[in-house]
């Protein structure tokens, strides 16, 4: 299980740099897409493209290191009043609903790089099937950083609630 850990960690460092190199590019492209189009007239066609392309990476790879340092939003304000095996069975049940959302995006983002693999994105000369790369990549990023989150609260026992409660 330490070796998951260890793994896990370091591709979740790793695709927070991808997702901030991402949204690096996204700007710089934006920002030339904007000055080629009203400065000079010339708006290059293949913009739009690679900015849709940098939009789902960003997305995508920042929902996965979201799920890895538990930055997603909660709503827990009934979880808290709970007493504190419900709050674990809470966690334990978010962990494996997120596993679930994980597996259903990699395998429809999955069928749907088979289905658009032949087609071309004109502008670019590129597979279609690119576009779900990022979100097959990042599903199964969520799968491997929320059963880490899984274990490691199956491995910590329960604290007694104290009897004064």
């Amino acid at each position: 299980m330490a070796q998951l850990f260890t793994l896990n960690k370091l591709l979740a460092s790793t695709v927070l740099v991808l997702a901030r190199l991402c949204l690096t590019g996204l700007g710089l492209v934006v920002v030339y897409g904007v000055v080629l189009r009203y400065a000079f007239n010339d708006a290059p066609p293949y913009v739009e493209q690679i900015a849709l392309l940098l939009v789902i990476s960003v997305a995508m790879f920042g929902a996965a290191s979201g799920v890895y340092d538990s930055g997603h939003i909660g709503l827990d304000s009934v979880v808290k009043l709970l007493p504190p095996l419900g709050q674990r069975a809470c966690l334990h049940l978010v962990d494996v609903l997120t596993m679930v959302f994980a597996v259903v995006l990699c395998w429809g983002s999955s069928r749907m790089a088979l289905s658009t693999w032949h087609d071309t994105i004109p502008t670019l000369g590129l597979s279609e099937a690119m576009r779900y790369l990022p979100p097959i990549i990042a599903g199964v990023l969520i799968l491997l950083f929320s059963f880490e989150h899984l274990m490691r609260r199956l491995s910590t026992p329960v604290a007694p609630e104290a009897s004064w409660n």
